[in-house]
C-alpha cells in the first residue's frame, strides 16, 4: 500500500530521529529473504540494541540529510535494509554479518560509523570492534598492568634481600 505525504513526512521524521541518535548505520540487500528470515533478523536485532527499517532508499536519503550519515544516501540502490546502532558502534554490522552466515540472500552494501560512507569490505572490521564494556576492561588492565609488575618487582627485591640476609 502506498503512503501519502503525510505519512512519508512522519517515517522520514521518524527515521531521521533514529540516524540522528544513532552510532553506526548499516545498509544490506534482502533480495530473497523471507517474512521469517526478516523476523528472525528483526528479533535478533532487538536483542542487540540495534533498530532496523526498511523503507523506500529516496526516504532513507532525506531522513539521513543533515546527519553524520548523509554520504551513505548515494549507496542506496536496490530494495535495503536499514540498521542503527546505538552506543555500541558495532553491533549493527554484528547482527549483518552474524545473521549472513546462516543466509547468504543479506548481503551488506555500505556502512558508516561516523563520517563517510563505506563499502562492505569492512564489515569484518566493524563487527569485531570491541562493545563499550570490553574496551573499558581492555583499557584497565593496561593501565592496572604496569603497577602490577611494578608491585612483583618490588616484592622480589625485598624477598632476595630477605635471603641474602
Amino acid at each position: 500500500m502506498a503512503l501519502n505525504i503525510e505519512d512519508k513526512k512522519l517515517v522520514v521524521e521518524e527515521v531521521a530521529a533514529v540516524a540522528a541518535n544513532a552510532g553506526s548505520m548499516v545498509a544490506a540487500e534482502y533480495r530473497g529473504l523471507t517474512v521469517e528470515n526478516m523476523t528472525q533478523l528483526r528479533n535478533v536485532a532487538r536483542k542487540a540494541g540495534v533498530q532496523i527499517r526498511v523503507i523506500k532508499n529516496t526516504l532513507a536519503r532525506r531522513a539521513i540529510m543533515g546527519t553524520k550519515f548523509e554520504d551513505l544516501g548515494e549507496t542506496f540502490t536496490g530494495p535495503l535494509v536499514f540498521a542503527f546502532s546505538g552506543e555500541e558502534l558495532g553491533n549493527a554490522a554484528r547482527v549483518f554479518k552474524d545473521f549472513a552466515k546462516t543466509n547468504n540472500k543479506l548481503v551488506v552494501r555500505s556502512m558508516s560509523i561516523g563520517e563517510g560512507a563505506w563499502d562492505a569490505s569492512y564489515l569484518d572490521k566493524v563487527a569485531a570492534l570491541p562493545t563499550r564494556d570490553e574496551a573499558l576492561s581492555k583499557l584497565l588492565y593496561v593501565m592496572k598492568e604496569p603497577v602490577a609488575k611494578l608491585a612483583r618487582g618490588l616484592v622480589a627485591v625485598k624477598e632476595q634481600k630477605e635471603q641474602a640476609a
